[in-house]
């Protein structure tokens, strides 16, 4: 059985707005196995971003993740590594994301690669940026559940949640 999560939000400054919630990342991990985040202690929003450099982070111990606030208004386009699309997510690039968009990206790309980094791939290394995933595979640890969650449909009112829909491609590509 997994441990309580811990959650903490720091009121961000500015404009800036936490986009996603702690409903959000629970109902993510109710959707994945408990040996995914059995390392997980905390999760914490916090206004670090600025001038949107960092999206999230690990802490230093690697038991908990950090989520950034944003702008309200945001391209997060640069932020994709290929062959990502905004399109995955519900936007287009060039133009500013939908805050749907936005906050799909932040639950299931930015919170499952920090999430991904969390997991141990050398326990005998002896520091923590071998002990721990990289970069590369925190990535590939976000894809691979992102597809995994998104291949079937789940059953949620919060359309962040699933993949975009057929209607939702449709607005983005009809305001250009």
């Amino acid at each position: 059985m997994a441990r309580e999560i811990r959650f903490t939000s720091a009121k961000p400054g500015g404009d800036r707005v936490h986009l996603v919630s702690e409903a959000d990342v629970r109902v993510l991990l109710g959707r994945l196995p408990v040996e995914v985040y059995e390392r997980l202690r905390a999760v914490h929003f916090n206004d670090r971003s600025w001038p949107l450099r960092h999206l999230g982070y690990v802490t230093a111990g690697r038991y908990e993740v950090a989520l950034c606030a944003l702008p309200p208004r945001v391209s997060l386009s640069r932020y994709l590594a290929r062959p990502l699309s905004p399109t995955e997510f519900g936007a287009r690039r060039g133009a500013q994301w939908p805050r749907l968009a936005v906050r799909r990206f932040m639950l299931y790309d930015t919170f499952l690669h920090e999430l991904g980094h969390l997991h141990v791939v050398d326990p005998k290394a002896h520091s923590p940026r071998r002990q721990f995933a990289d970069e590369r595979l925190a990535s590939e640890f976000a894809v691979t559940w992102r597809r995994r969650l998104w291949a079937e449909p789940f059953d949620h009112p919060d359309p962040v949640h699933n993949k975009p829909s057929s209607d939702e491609l449709e607005q983005v590509a009809v305001s250009r």
